[in-house]
């Protein structure tokens, strides 16, 4: 076949494939995706998708048409049993396929339940693809009783769609509080509150013990001790970088496949981006799980591949939605010493501070504000404390100065 050859039909390994297309590369370009759906949308899965708002057709990020346009050949349905560097070759299933150029695109995988706590109960749910998504709609109904395992974004979303649809919801999160990981205080303080109006029981600093039934979910046991009847679980724990293959072929793999500032591997003409790439940033090693990494890290890398050897920069943004609250974040907050709140007309950002330096924004139906933030952060430029706190600073003049 040889040409270059795209493991990972997502949102990255599209825009790899379609930004080769634009920058006039004319040999073979064969994208493959394990799923059987062409590459499409996940964030709509946990919110649109599954309260049936979004029809499956408009997840899809291209029609297929577009693909043969441009000649792309799709493999779907096609899984990625082996990569051999030295012979430039991967396997899939039994098929032996030659490449020129390789680019992992694979992404991540949703962490599940260990099978000794009921883990591989029938009833119990990822909502990472949009397989799991149809597996588990028809259990959205309402009255059903369903426990949320995680108190992450995913989590909390699948918790607000299962609101809408007028089911009785316990979410747990084993930390000290929800969003630990990726917001404030001051931010999850938002986020709770809203999800507790709204009727979710919340519990924090609790973990699961235990799920019992045969062979269906039927029960949880806290490890507080509380036991609670369920109709199902949504586990939404996080996500792990798909990097086991890669590691296996002998690619330097560390919490993710490295990469260089560039998205080169430790392996000759093999690259990477997205979720499963770990890459250099601000002299530490970083991996990025957002569409906007994706598809940024995946067009660097195909400008590269072509010649360009330009680092790779990003300006991270993620958004979730939830009920009527648009949280909108820019920047990196790791690290952050100081938090302030700015009031906005509908609603509230909070500016994080490194050793007075601004490093990032939670906006909370405030896109003003998010959007003046990001393009701080991408022009380089700060902000005070006390001018972000103040409603009357003007910092859009910021962007002018």
């Amino acid at each position: 076949m040889g040409g270059i050859v795209i493991v990972g039909a997502g949102q990255a390994g599209a825009a790899l494939a379609e930004k080769l297309r634009g920058i006039g590369y004319e040999g073979e370009v064969t994208l493959i995706g394990a799923e059987p759906e062409p590459p499409y949308e996940r964030p709509p899965l946990s919110k649109g998708y599954l309260l049936g708002e979004v029809d499956k057709e408009r997840l899809y990020l291209r029609p297929l048409s577009v693909y043969d346009d441009k000649k792309i050949t799709l493999r779907l349905g096609t899984k990625l049993t082996g990569i051999d560097p030295g012979a430039q070759t991967i396997s899939c299933g039994g098929e032996i396929i030659e490449y020129d150029e390789l680019a992992l695109t694979m992404g991540s995988e949703p962490n599940t339940l260990p099978a000794k706590i009921g883990g591989n109960l029938a009833g119990v749910y990822t909502v990472r693809a949009l397989a799991c998504i149809d597996r588990i709609e028809p259990r959205f109904k309402a009255g059903a009783r369903v426990l949320v395992v995680g108190g992450g974004y995913i989590g909390l979303e699948a918790a607000a769609v299962a609101t809408k649809l007028k089911m009785n919801v316990t979410l747990v999160e084993m930390a000290d509080r929800i969003l630990g990981r990726v917001a404030s205080e001051e931010t999850a303080n938002v986020v709770r509150d809203r999800h507790v109006s709204e009727g979710v029981d919340i519990r924090e600093g609790v973990g699961l013990q235990t799920l019992t039934g045969d062979p269906h979910v039927e029960g949880v046991v806290l490890t507080d001790g509380t036991e609670l009847d369920v109709d199902f679980v949504v586990v939404g724990t996080g996500i792990q970088p798909a990097s086991k293959l890669a590691e296996a072929a002998g690619i330097r793999c560390d919490s993710g496949i490295v990469v260089d500032a560039f998205g080169r591997t430790s392996a000759p003409n093999v690259w990477a981006a997205g979720d499963c790439a770990r890459f250099p940033y601000k002299g530490e090693m970083l991996r990025l799980e957002s569409v906007q990494n994706a598809i940024d890290q995946a067009e660097n890398v195909a400008i590269n591949m072509m010649g360009a050897n330009e680092p790779y920069q990003p300006y991270p943004w993620f958004w979730s939605d939830q009920y009527d609250l648009k949280l909108q974040i820019a920047g990196l907050n790791t690290g952050y010493d100081q938090v302030v709140v700015r009031q906005a007309a509908e609603g509230q950002s909070h500016w994080y501070f490194k050793e007075g330096e601004f490093i990032a924004v939670d906006a909370i139906n405030a896109a003003r504000d998010y959007m003046i933030g990001k393009r701080l952060l991408e022009m380089g430029k700060s902000v005070t404390a006390e001018m972000a706190v103040d409603p009357d600073a003007d910092l859009k003049a910021l962007l002018r100065g």
